[in-house]
Protein backbone atom coordinates (compact mmCIF):
# COMPACT_ATOMS: atom_id res chain seq x y z
CA UNK A 1 0.00 0.00 0.00
CA UNK A 2 3.28 2.42 -0.17
CA UNK A 3 3.30 2.91 -3.86
CA UNK A 4 0.75 5.95 -3.85
CA UNK A 5 2.46 7.50 -0.43
CA UNK A 6 3.44 10.49 -2.02
CA UNK A 7 -0.37 10.92 -3.62
CA UNK A 8 -1.42 10.51 -0.07
CA UNK A 9 0.67 13.35 0.86
CA UNK A 10 -0.39 15.67 -1.93
CA UNK A 11 -4.12 15.04 -1.25
CA UNK A 12 -3.59 15.90 2.03
CA UNK A 13 -2.10 18.78 1.97
CA UNK A 14 -4.24 20.22 -0.60
CA UNK A 15 -7.24 19.43 1.71
CA UNK A 16 -5.29 21.45 3.91
CA UNK A 17 -4.50 24.61 2.12
CA UNK A 18 -8.22 24.75 0.88
CA UNK A 19 -9.23 24.96 5.00
CA UNK A 20 -10.79 21.18 4.99
CA UNK A 21 -8.62 18.88 6.52
CA UNK A 22 -8.23 20.54 9.64
CA UNK A 23 -6.98 17.86 12.84
CA UNK A 24 -4.02 15.97 12.66
CA UNK A 25 -6.03 12.33 13.56
CA UNK A 26 -8.03 13.04 10.20
CA UNK A 27 -5.00 13.74 8.26
CA UNK A 28 -3.28 10.59 9.37
CA UNK A 29 -6.43 8.88 7.56
CA UNK A 30 -6.12 10.48 4.45
CA UNK A 31 -2.46 9.54 4.83
CA UNK A 32 -3.01 6.41 5.57
CA UNK A 33 -6.05 5.22 3.29
CA UNK A 34 -5.35 4.45 -0.34
CA UNK A 35 -8.21 5.72 -2.29
CA UNK A 36 -7.42 3.51 -5.38
CA UNK A 37 -8.20 0.43 -3.42
CA UNK A 38 -11.55 1.74 -3.48
CA UNK A 39 -12.18 2.30 -7.14
CA UNK A 40 -11.99 -1.54 -8.15
CA UNK A 41 -13.00 -2.58 -10.68
CA UNK A 42 -12.72 0.44 -12.23
CA UNK A 43 -14.50 4.41 -12.93
CA UNK A 44 -16.28 5.81 -15.58
CA UNK A 45 -15.26 9.58 -16.58
CA UNK A 46 -17.19 12.09 -18.68
CA UNK A 47 -16.98 12.61 -22.21
CA UNK A 48 -18.82 14.95 -24.20
CA UNK A 49 -22.68 13.91 -25.13
CA UNK A 50 -23.39 12.76 -21.86
CA UNK A 51 -21.08 9.61 -22.40
CA UNK A 52 -18.84 7.70 -20.18
CA UNK A 53 -15.51 6.57 -20.88
CA UNK A 54 -14.89 3.06 -18.37
CA UNK A 55 -11.08 3.11 -17.36
CA UNK A 56 -10.65 0.03 -15.19
CA UNK A 57 -7.64 -0.32 -12.69
CA UNK A 58 -6.34 -3.34 -13.88
CA UNK A 59 -6.59 -1.76 -17.76
CA UNK A 60 -5.11 1.79 -17.11
CA UNK A 61 -1.26 2.80 -16.89
CA UNK A 62 -0.11 3.00 -13.13
CA UNK A 63 0.65 6.35 -13.55
CA UNK A 64 -2.79 7.55 -14.80
CA UNK A 65 -4.93 5.42 -12.25
CA UNK A 66 -2.87 7.21 -9.66
CA UNK A 67 -3.61 10.37 -11.25
CA UNK A 68 -7.35 9.46 -11.44
CA UNK A 69 -7.83 8.27 -8.41
CA UNK A 70 -6.51 11.15 -6.23
CA UNK A 71 -8.04 13.83 -8.42
CA UNK A 72 -10.16 16.20 -6.95
CA UNK A 73 -12.99 15.19 -8.69
CA UNK A 74 -16.09 12.46 -7.95
CA UNK A 75 -15.28 9.45 -9.57
CA UNK A 76 -18.57 7.10 -10.72
CA UNK A 77 -18.35 3.69 -9.99
CA UNK A 78 -21.91 2.30 -11.37
CA UNK A 79 -24.05 3.29 -14.01
CA UNK A 80 -28.08 2.66 -13.87
CA UNK A 81 -27.82 0.13 -11.03
CA UNK A 82 -25.76 -2.93 -12.14
CA UNK A 83 -23.11 -1.83 -14.93
CA UNK A 84 -19.13 -1.47 -13.98
CA UNK A 85 -15.97 -0.17 -15.94
CA UNK A 86 -14.74 -3.95 -16.20
CA UNK A 87 -18.63 -4.63 -18.11
CA UNK A 88 -17.78 -1.22 -20.85
CA UNK A 89 -16.54 -1.49 -24.01
CA UNK A 90 -15.53 1.86 -25.50
CA UNK A 91 -18.12 4.94 -24.92
CA UNK A 92 -21.06 4.06 -22.91
CA UNK A 93 -24.19 5.75 -21.72
CA UNK A 94 -26.05 5.73 -18.44
CA UNK A 95 -26.95 7.41 -15.01
CA UNK A 96 -24.55 7.68 -12.00
CA UNK A 97 -25.86 5.60 -9.29
CA UNK A 98 -22.72 4.81 -7.04
CA UNK A 99 -19.41 6.54 -6.85
CA UNK A 100 -16.57 8.08 -4.93
CA UNK A 101 -17.68 11.38 -3.69
CA UNK A 102 -14.63 14.14 -3.96
CA UNK A 103 -12.47 13.87 -1.34
CA UNK A 104 -12.65 17.90 -0.24
CA UNK A 105 -16.66 16.58 0.61
CA UNK A 106 -16.19 13.72 2.24
CA UNK A 107 -13.37 14.96 4.41
CA UNK A 108 -15.29 18.08 4.87
CA UNK A 109 -18.23 15.85 6.41
CA UNK A 110 -16.06 13.64 8.73
CA UNK A 111 -14.72 16.66 9.95
CA UNK A 112 -18.16 18.58 10.58
CA UNK A 113 -18.98 14.79 13.12
CA UNK A 114 -16.66 16.59 15.50
CA UNK A 115 -15.75 12.47 16.93
CA UNK A 116 -13.72 11.84 19.81
CA UNK A 117 -11.74 8.55 20.50
CA UNK A 118 -14.63 5.91 21.10
CA UNK A 119 -17.29 6.56 19.23
CA UNK A 120 -19.72 4.64 18.03
CA UNK A 121 -20.90 5.75 14.22
CA UNK A 122 -23.25 4.75 11.84
CA UNK A 123 -22.90 5.72 8.15
CA UNK A 124 -25.66 5.86 5.85
CA UNK A 125 -24.36 4.68 2.06
CA UNK A 126 -21.41 2.70 2.08
CA UNK A 127 -20.65 3.66 -1.58
CA UNK A 128 -17.24 2.63 -2.47
CA UNK A 129 -15.93 2.39 1.50
CA UNK A 130 -13.24 5.09 1.19
CA UNK A 131 -15.17 7.07 3.90
CA UNK A 132 -15.80 4.09 5.52
CA UNK A 133 -12.16 3.22 5.74
CA UNK A 134 -10.75 6.77 6.70
CA UNK A 135 -13.17 6.57 9.85
CA UNK A 136 -12.18 3.15 10.65
CA UNK A 137 -8.68 4.31 10.69
CA UNK A 138 -9.50 7.10 13.32
CA UNK A 139 -11.84 5.47 15.29
CA UNK A 140 -11.17 1.63 15.20
CA UNK A 141 -13.07 -0.79 12.94
CA UNK A 142 -15.35 -1.74 15.56
CA UNK A 143 -16.70 1.49 15.96
CA UNK A 144 -17.88 1.72 12.57
CA UNK A 145 -21.39 0.34 11.26
CA UNK A 146 -21.98 1.27 7.79
CA UNK A 147 -25.37 0.71 5.78
CA UNK A 148 -25.86 -0.31 1.89
CA UNK A 149 -28.65 -1.27 -0.01
CA UNK A 150 -26.70 -2.28 -3.09
CA UNK A 151 -25.45 -6.01 -2.55
CA UNK A 152 -22.86 -5.77 -5.52
CA UNK A 153 -21.94 -2.45 -4.03
CA UNK A 154 -21.82 -3.35 -0.75
CA UNK A 155 -19.85 -6.42 -1.43
CA UNK A 156 -17.19 -4.39 -3.72
CA UNK A 157 -17.21 -1.67 -0.55
CA UNK A 158 -16.58 -4.72 1.79
CA UNK A 159 -13.64 -6.30 -0.08
CA UNK A 160 -11.46 -3.33 -0.76
CA UNK A 161 -12.41 -2.74 3.10
CA UNK A 162 -10.69 -5.86 4.06
CA UNK A 163 -7.91 -5.44 1.60
CA UNK A 164 -7.31 -2.50 3.33
CA UNK A 165 -7.09 -4.20 6.71
CA UNK A 166 -10.30 -3.10 8.12
CA UNK A 167 -12.97 -5.44 9.31
CA UNK A 168 -15.77 -3.20 9.94
CA UNK A 169 -19.31 -3.80 10.39
CA UNK A 170 -20.70 -3.70 6.86
CA UNK A 171 -24.18 -4.32 6.62
CA UNK A 172 -26.76 -4.85 3.19
CA UNK A 173 -30.11 -3.10 3.97
CA UNK A 174 -31.82 0.03 3.81
CA UNK A 175 -30.25 2.52 5.31
CA UNK A 176 -33.26 5.09 5.63
CA UNK A 177 -33.73 2.27 8.82
CA UNK A 178 -30.58 2.46 10.43
CA UNK A 179 -29.02 -0.48 11.74
CA UNK A 180 -30.67 -0.76 15.14
CA UNK A 181 -28.73 -4.10 16.57
CA UNK A 182 -25.69 -1.66 16.89
CA UNK A 183 -27.15 1.06 18.44
CA UNK A 184 -27.30 3.80 19.93
CA UNK A 185 -24.95 5.28 17.99
CA UNK A 186 -22.86 8.65 19.10
CA UNK A 187 -22.38 10.15 15.43
CA UNK A 188 -24.55 8.99 11.99
CA UNK A 189 -23.55 10.47 8.91
CA UNK A 190 -25.45 9.88 5.46
CA UNK A 191 -23.65 9.90 2.21
CA UNK A 192 -26.51 9.81 0.56
CA UNK A 193 -29.67 12.89 -0.12
CA UNK A 194 -32.67 12.51 2.04
CA UNK A 195 -35.97 14.18 2.08
CA UNK A 196 -35.94 14.67 5.44
CA UNK A 197 -33.74 12.89 8.55
CA UNK A 198 -35.33 9.76 9.15
CA UNK A 199 -37.03 9.42 12.45
CA UNK A 200 -35.22 6.20 13.18
CA UNK A 201 -31.91 7.69 12.86
CA UNK A 202 -33.06 9.89 15.87
CA UNK A 203 -34.26 6.77 18.03
CA UNK A 204 -30.28 5.20 17.07
CA UNK A 205 -28.66 8.84 18.17
CA UNK A 206 -27.34 9.04 21.47
CA UNK A 207 -28.95 12.22 23.64
CA UNK A 208 -26.33 15.10 22.68
CA UNK A 209 -25.35 12.76 19.36
CA UNK A 210 -24.76 14.42 16.18
CA UNK A 211 -26.79 13.32 12.50
CA UNK A 212 -25.01 14.61 9.71
CA UNK A 213 -27.20 14.24 6.41
CA UNK A 214 -27.71 16.31 3.06
CA UNK A 215 -31.49 17.08 2.78
CA UNK A 216 -33.39 17.72 -0.21
CA UNK A 217 -34.65 15.94 -3.27
CA UNK A 218 -33.63 18.50 -6.12
CA UNK A 219 -30.23 17.07 -7.55
CA UNK A 220 -28.92 20.37 -6.66
CA UNK A 221 -30.89 22.82 -4.12
CA UNK A 222 -29.74 20.66 -1.20
CA UNK A 223 -28.18 21.67 2.36
CA UNK A 224 -26.15 19.56 5.17
CA UNK A 225 -27.72 19.56 7.87
CA UNK A 226 -26.06 19.09 11.11
CA UNK A 227 -28.71 18.23 14.01
CA UNK A 228 -28.27 17.65 17.90
CA UNK A 229 -30.21 14.85 19.52
CA UNK A 230 -32.61 15.39 22.40
CA UNK A 231 -33.47 13.58 25.51
CA UNK A 232 -36.94 12.81 24.62
CA UNK A 233 -36.77 11.45 20.37
CA UNK A 234 -36.12 15.68 19.40
CA UNK A 235 -33.51 17.05 17.35
CA UNK A 236 -32.22 20.60 16.49
CA UNK A 237 -29.29 22.33 14.67
CA UNK A 238 -29.17 24.20 11.08
CA UNK A 239 -27.74 23.83 8.15
CA UNK A 240 -24.56 24.11 7.89
CA UNK A 241 -23.55 24.26 4.11
CA UNK A 242 -24.54 23.26 0.21
CA UNK A 243 -24.57 19.51 -0.40
CA UNK A 244 -24.60 17.45 -3.15
CA UNK A 245 -25.21 13.24 -3.59
CA UNK A 246 -26.88 10.91 -5.23
CA UNK A 247 -30.59 10.21 -3.39
CA UNK A 248 -31.28 7.37 -0.86
CA UNK A 249 -32.67 4.40 -3.26
CA UNK A 250 -35.97 4.42 -1.70
CA UNK A 251 -36.28 8.26 -2.31
CA UNK A 252 -35.13 8.45 -5.81
CA UNK A 253 -37.11 10.93 -7.79
CA UNK A 254 -38.67 9.43 -10.88
CA UNK A 255 -39.26 12.37 -13.59
CA UNK A 256 -43.02 12.70 -14.68
CA UNK A 257 -43.64 10.87 -17.80
CA UNK A 258 -45.49 10.75 -20.74
CA UNK A 259 -47.95 13.47 -22.05
CA UNK A 260 -47.32 16.73 -20.25
CA UNK A 261 -49.81 18.63 -21.98
CA UNK A 262 -52.59 15.94 -20.38
CA UNK A 263 -50.57 17.20 -16.88
CA UNK A 264 -51.21 20.58 -17.21
CA UNK A 265 -54.44 20.73 -19.28
CA UNK A 266 -56.94 22.33 -16.92
CA UNK A 267 -55.50 25.57 -15.25
CA UNK A 268 -57.44 27.11 -12.09
CA UNK A 269 -55.64 30.13 -12.56
CA UNK A 270 -53.31 32.33 -15.14
CA UNK A 271 -51.20 35.74 -14.28
CA UNK A 272 -47.82 37.44 -14.92
CA UNK A 273 -45.16 35.56 -12.36
CA UNK A 274 -43.97 38.59 -10.08
CA UNK A 275 -40.81 36.30 -9.66
CA UNK A 276 -39.12 34.69 -12.68
CA UNK A 277 -39.03 31.08 -12.14
CA UNK A 278 -35.31 30.61 -13.84
CA UNK A 279 -34.17 32.18 -9.98
CA UNK A 280 -35.14 27.76 -9.07
CA UNK A 281 -31.72 27.24 -11.02
CA UNK A 282 -29.74 29.02 -8.38
CA UNK A 283 -28.57 26.79 -5.05
CA UNK A 284 -30.63 28.91 -2.50
CA UNK A 285 -33.80 29.81 -4.07
CA UNK A 286 -33.70 25.44 -5.21
CA UNK A 287 -33.39 24.95 -1.54
CA UNK A 288 -36.48 27.68 -0.51
CA UNK A 289 -38.99 26.03 -3.11
CA UNK A 290 -38.61 22.43 -1.57
CA UNK A 291 -39.15 24.44 1.92
CA UNK A 292 -42.30 25.62 0.70
CA UNK A 293 -43.46 23.02 -1.70
CA UNK A 294 -41.87 19.75 -0.42
CA UNK A 295 -43.17 17.63 -3.19
CA UNK A 296 -42.72 19.28 -6.13
CA UNK A 297 -39.77 18.95 -8.42
CA UNK A 298 -38.82 21.33 -11.73
CA UNK A 299 -38.82 19.98 -15.47
CA UNK A 300 -37.64 21.63 -18.54
CA UNK A 301 -39.58 20.84 -21.92
CA UNK A 302 -40.68 22.50 -24.89
CA UNK A 303 -43.82 22.87 -26.96
CA UNK A 304 -44.02 21.06 -30.42
CA UNK A 305 -43.15 24.34 -31.84
CA UNK A 306 -40.14 24.50 -29.78
CA UNK A 307 -41.09 27.27 -27.33
CA UNK A 308 -39.08 26.91 -24.33
CA UNK A 309 -41.31 25.49 -21.12
CA UNK A 310 -40.98 25.53 -17.49
CA UNK A 311 -43.03 23.26 -15.14
CA UNK A 312 -43.21 22.53 -11.03
CA UNK A 313 -45.41 19.33 -10.53
CA UNK A 314 -46.13 17.77 -7.41
CA UNK A 315 -47.66 14.30 -8.31
CA UNK A 316 -49.00 13.46 -5.22
CA UNK A 317 -50.71 16.43 -4.55
CA UNK A 318 -51.50 16.46 -8.91
CA UNK A 319 -50.67 20.17 -8.44
CA UNK A 320 -48.96 21.67 -11.32
CA UNK A 321 -47.74 25.53 -12.58
CA UNK A 322 -46.41 25.85 -15.81
CA UNK A 323 -44.34 28.87 -17.45
CA UNK A 324 -44.13 30.85 -20.70
CA UNK A 325 -42.27 33.57 -21.72
CA UNK A 326 -43.91 36.65 -22.33
CA UNK A 327 -41.85 39.45 -23.47
CA UNK A 328 -39.18 40.14 -20.39
CA UNK A 329 -40.97 38.35 -17.97
CA UNK A 330 -42.41 35.01 -17.53
CA UNK A 331 -46.75 33.78 -17.26
CA UNK A 332 -47.77 30.97 -14.87
CA UNK A 333 -50.85 28.64 -15.42
CA UNK A 334 -51.39 26.71 -11.75
CA UNK A 335 -53.90 23.94 -11.48
CA UNK A 336 -54.70 21.37 -9.02
CA UNK A 337 -55.24 21.42 -5.37
CA UNK A 338 -52.05 23.72 -4.23
CA UNK A 339 -50.89 26.84 -6.00
CA UNK A 340 -47.47 25.93 -6.51
CA UNK A 341 -46.19 28.67 -7.28
CA UNK A 342 -48.34 30.82 -5.21
CA UNK A 343 -46.31 29.35 -2.26
CA UNK A 344 -42.46 29.39 -3.80
CA UNK A 345 -43.18 32.87 -4.94
CA UNK A 346 -44.10 34.33 -1.47
CA UNK A 347 -40.91 32.20 -0.18
CA UNK A 348 -38.32 33.69 -2.54
CA UNK A 349 -40.04 37.30 -2.39
CA UNK A 350 -39.94 37.44 1.62
CA UNK A 351 -36.26 35.70 1.07
CA UNK A 352 -35.21 38.37 -0.96
CA UNK A 353 -36.99 41.45 1.53
CA UNK A 354 -34.81 39.71 4.39
CA UNK A 355 -31.73 40.46 2.46
CA UNK A 356 -31.17 37.24 0.90
CA UNK A 357 -29.67 35.17 3.77
CA UNK A 358 -27.32 32.20 2.69
CA UNK A 359 -28.15 28.53 3.27
CA UNK A 360 -26.72 28.27 6.43
CA UNK A 361 -28.86 30.65 7.91
CA UNK A 362 -31.81 27.98 7.76
CA UNK A 363 -32.85 26.72 11.16
CA UNK A 364 -34.14 23.23 11.67
CA UNK A 365 -35.76 21.00 14.88
CA UNK A 366 -37.63 18.03 14.58
CA UNK A 367 -40.17 16.21 16.83
CA UNK A 368 -41.92 13.02 15.94
CA UNK A 369 -44.84 15.19 14.56
CA UNK A 370 -43.16 17.37 12.56
CA UNK A 371 -39.94 19.03 10.77
CA UNK A 372 -39.80 22.87 11.44
CA UNK A 373 -37.41 24.60 8.92
CA UNK A 374 -36.77 29.08 9.72
CA UNK A 375 -35.15 31.83 9.55
CA UNK A 376 -34.57 33.47 12.57
CA UNK A 377 -35.66 37.06 12.64
CA UNK A 378 -38.18 36.43 9.10
CA UNK A 379 -41.14 35.30 10.60
CA UNK A 380 -42.31 34.37 6.93
CA UNK A 381 -39.70 32.28 6.63
CA UNK A 382 -41.03 29.27 8.73
CA UNK A 383 -42.48 26.14 7.63
CA UNK A 384 -43.37 23.32 9.12
CA UNK A 385 -43.31 19.82 7.02
CA UNK A 386 -45.60 17.73 9.29
CA UNK A 387 -45.07 13.67 9.52
CA UNK A 388 -48.76 13.36 11.97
Amino acid sequence: MTETASERRSLADRLEKAGVLTTPQWRAAVEAVPRELFLHPGVFLPVDGGRWRPVTAAGADPAEWAEIAYSDQSLTTQLDGHLTADQGAGLVTGTPTSSSTIPATVVGMIESLDVEEGHQVLEIGTGTGYSSALMCHRLGEDNVTTVEVDPEVAARADAALETAGFSTWTVTGDGLLGHPHRAPYDRVIATCAVRRIPHTWIRQTKPGGTILATVGSWPYGTGLAKVTVGENGTAEGRIIGRSSFMQARAQAVVPPAGDLSARTAYADSERAAKVPPVVLEEWMPAFLAQLAAPGAHLVRASTSEGLALLCLFDPERESFAQFTPDGDGWRVRQGGPVALWDDIEQALTAWRDAGSPDITAVQLQIDNRAHAYGIEGSPSLRWRHRLA
